[in-house]
């Protein structure tokens, strides 16, 4: 089949970009060619046509101002799209230069209609160093990047219950692992929006791309995760093609600092996504959150994955919580000046990857307003957390004012239409806004200047499509007509004369229009680099205001909801005076929680036997008491009416296993497996929920593995543990450390 040059070039194109649907640019229209078009016709139902005749070409195109809806769509589906552009002249002869300026996946896309407010997303890479797993990650969208290295017999079950607190939509899997085929099989079960994009190797420039990003206190020490984050950030590079300066900050994921949420727990006891739809109504993020900022929902979410251990750590939390609760004005205060604050993250990272438009910047004017005000209430603070805040926050007045300045208050959307910039702001623009605005008063003040000078009364200044402006004289005045005029055209009666200042007139008028877009346009992008200098400082004080907003609004939960101040232990004991279940306290409008305690400790009552009938609340019971140990862990108040509580390294939950059965496992064979897990990996600072052992199988069988797993936990583990059961039986394994 012959090729034209266009469709040679169109191949090349989709050659260099393998795996991805290419958006190819033709004039006012994104095209696409054989098997991209019949995906995509197919995907967004849109008419497959063709280039030629003969059907050999099937085509579909999209128009170039409603793409980033089609985009959006596809990668939502897990593809990638390649955006060509015509980069040279469109009107000069031949071929139009054309080149792929971005490749859109679904881990690395920045529209913010694709994005949802409080969430992230995450994109993953996943690198198996010997028996290390090694995992690196960011959000593009607000600029965080981590990693961290799993070892050890349980390094797979970390590494997935990290996957699942990340729902990441896409994930990068560097060459074949061991573990492929769980690590499909967990995907296909628990993430099913994520698309994997295979690397065949790691990164040839480790050491350049981690001092291109990092400063040295945050690069990682271990080879394999300097190699791990080089790769994923050469990945980024590849597809976002701008320098991501915003990927500054490398965080560790040390488990030993937090108390580990897994998988099952984190979904068991809906602590940021339900059973129902995996949403987040009824969750206890959703009773937590009264958040005022896109970033602070965000930061209370992985609060609540990753709650602390140390003491120190959540009792700062308390106290600033504590402050924020008691001082009601201090509270109010902060409310109100987070409530005006855009997204600064996902702001900051438009004006980075050069995307912001004018809406943008004045989003961001607004929100670094808010900045001097939020400064000033938490002068009065006391609390270590809200101090540190306080000295942290910037106020950019300086960028304030340019933005005041420069900006025009409600601009539109489009950075090539004009209207973007205030008058006053630069005197060039201002003349050729006047010359715009004026041309029909400064061409009558043109006239009556030559009639004056001239002593001609019957001149008059017209403009034609050939000659453009000119100035015509009737014969009666040709004697007159000074030498600086030159003649363009002679009439039955008249001569028509063009000079200098009319030629220069005619220029600007004609190319004003042009000139104040491309003057627009450029006084924009000034001001926007003006802004990507403050980067990183803006960037830090938007981590300050989320955190500020975390804690104001653990402190609007605990006013709203009365909730208590609990106090930390470090002797293991949890001791809770009547208790309420956060999440059902709030769903029952109609009905009164009958409020309950619970006494663990390693003395008198390490085991809690519970029995009783059908929707009894047994199940409600122990939920209530991990998620009150969980919520004190994140430094939050807690609905009891008082409570002491040791932090434990974690929760462990046997609740319930319907939709594994997805896995091909029996419900018994999931049970077995799950307390496994519990057997070797809880320690005596664990708290284990166990809500009937032992069903899925024949009364005595089930009744005899219920037996053995409590006495091997009150033998050998020692962990505080809440076991629900029907087996009446049980009971007698009443003892020094067993209650019933």
């Amino acid at each position: 089949m012959e090729m034209t040059p266009m469709m040679q070039q169109y191949l090349a194109t989709k050659e260099q970009n393998p795996g991805a649907i290419l958006f190819f640019r033709l004039g006012d229209f994104y095209e696409m060619f054989f098997e991209d078009a019949k995906l995509v016709s197919k995907e967004l139902g849109l008419t497959l046509t063709s280039r030629s005749k003969g059907q050999d070409a099937p085509m579909c195109g999209v128009p170039y101002h409603a793409a980033e809806t089609y985009v959006n769509k596809l990668v939502k589906r897990g593809y990638k799209v390649a955006i060509a552009e015509q980069i040279g002249d469109p009107k000069a002869k031949g071929l139009t230069k054309r080149e792929v300026i971005k490749v859109v996946t679904p881990g690395t896309i920045l529209s913010e209609s694709a994005l949802q407010a409080t969430q992230n997303n995450y994109i993953a890479l996943i690198y198996e160093a010997g028996e290390k797993i090694v995992l690196a990650g960011a959000d593009i969208s607000t600029g965080e990047c981590f990693y961290g290295i799993y070892e050890g017999g349980n390094r797979l079950q970390m590494l997935l219950d990290e996957l699942y607190r990340l729902m990441m939509p896409e994930l990068l899997v560097v060459g074949e692992p061991s573990f492929a085929d769980a690590l499909k099989e967990f995907a296909a079960l628990r993430l099913p929006h994520c698309s994997f994009t295979p690397i065949a190797e790691i990164s040839h420039n480790v050491g350049d791309r981690i001092i291109e990003h990092f400063e040295a206190a945050q690069r990682p020490a271990q080879e394999e995760a300097q190699e791990a984050v080089a790769t994923l950030l050469d990945y980024l590079h590849e597809t976002v093609r701008t320098d991501l300066t915003q990927l500054n900050q490398l965080a560790y994921l040390d488990a030993s600092e937090n108390l580990v949420v897994d998988t099952y727990t984190l979904r068991n006891l809906e602590i940021t996504r339900n059973l129902r739809d995996g949403g987040k109504k009824n969750t206890l993020l959703d009773v937590l959150d009264f958040t005022e900022t896109a970033m602070g929902s965000r930061l209370l979410k992985k609060w609540l994955e990753y709650p602390l251990l140390s003491i120190a750590g959540i009792t700062q939390r308390l106290d600033a919580v504590e402050e924020l609760v008691r001082d009601f004005s201090l509270r109010g205060g902060v409310r109100d000046g987070c409530r005006e604050i855009h997204d600064f993250e996902r702001l900051l990272t438009r004006i980075e990857v050069g995307t912001a438009n004018a809406r943008d910047l004045i989003a961001l004017k607004v929100s670094l307003r808010c900045l001097p005000g939020i400064r000033e209430k938490l002068k009065v603070a006391k609390s270590s957390m809200l101090k540190q805040v306080e000295a942290k926050v910037e106020t950019f007045d300086d960028l304030v004012d340019l933005l005041e300045r420069a900006i025009v208050e409600d601009p539109g959307i489009s950075l090539r239409e004009g209207g973007i910039i205030k008058t006053g702001y630069n005197e060039e623009l201002d003349e050729y806004r006047r010359i715009s605005h004026d041309s029909k008063a400064m061409l009558q003040e043109i006239e009556e200047r030559e009639k004056e000078q001239t002593g001609i009364k019957a001149l008059k200044i017209g403009y034609n499509k050939v000659f453009g402006y000119y100035i015509e004289v009737r014969h009666s005045g040709a004697d007159r007509v000074p030498d600086r005029y030159i003649r363009k055209q002679t009439l039955a009666n008249a001569e028509r004369y063009i000079t200098e200042e009319l030629k220069e007139f005619e220029t600007k008028i004609l190319g004003a229009q042009e000139k104040i877009v491309n003057i627009e346009y450029n006084l924009f992008t000034d001001v926007r680099e003006e802004v990507k200098m403050h980067l990183t400082e803006i960037q830090q004080t938007a981590h300050e205001i989320a955190l500020v907003d975390v804690l104001a609004s653990l402190a609007e939960a605990a006013s709203t909801y009365n909730y208590v101040r609990p106090s930390m232990r470090t002797d293991g004991v949890i001791d809770i005076k009547d208790g309420r279940h956060p999440l059902v306290e709030r769903i029952l409008t109609r009905d009164l929680f009958v409020p309950n305690d619970a006494h663990l400790d390693h003395k008198d009552c390490e085991i809690m036997l519970i029995t009783g009938p059908n929707m009894a609340g047994k199940s409600t019971y122990m939920r209530q008491v991990a998620l009150l140990t969980l919520m004190a862990q994140i430094g939050s108040f807690i609905p009891a009416r008082e409570a002491a509580i040791s932090p434990v390294d974690r929760i462990f939950t046997r609740i319930g296993a319907s939709d594994d059965l997805v896995s091909g496992q029996s419900t018994f064979m999931v049970e077995m497996n799950e307390v496994a897990q519990i057997l070797k990996y809880a320690t005596k600072d664990s708290l284990v929920i166990l809500d009937e052992i032992g069903r899925g199988t024949s009364t005595f069988d089930g009744m005899s593995i219920a037996r053995a797993v409590i006495e091997h936990i009150e033998k050998k583990v020692h962990a505080k543990t809440l076991v629900a059961t029907h087996y009446h039986e049980l009971t007698d394994l009443e003892d020094d450390k067993i209650k019933n």
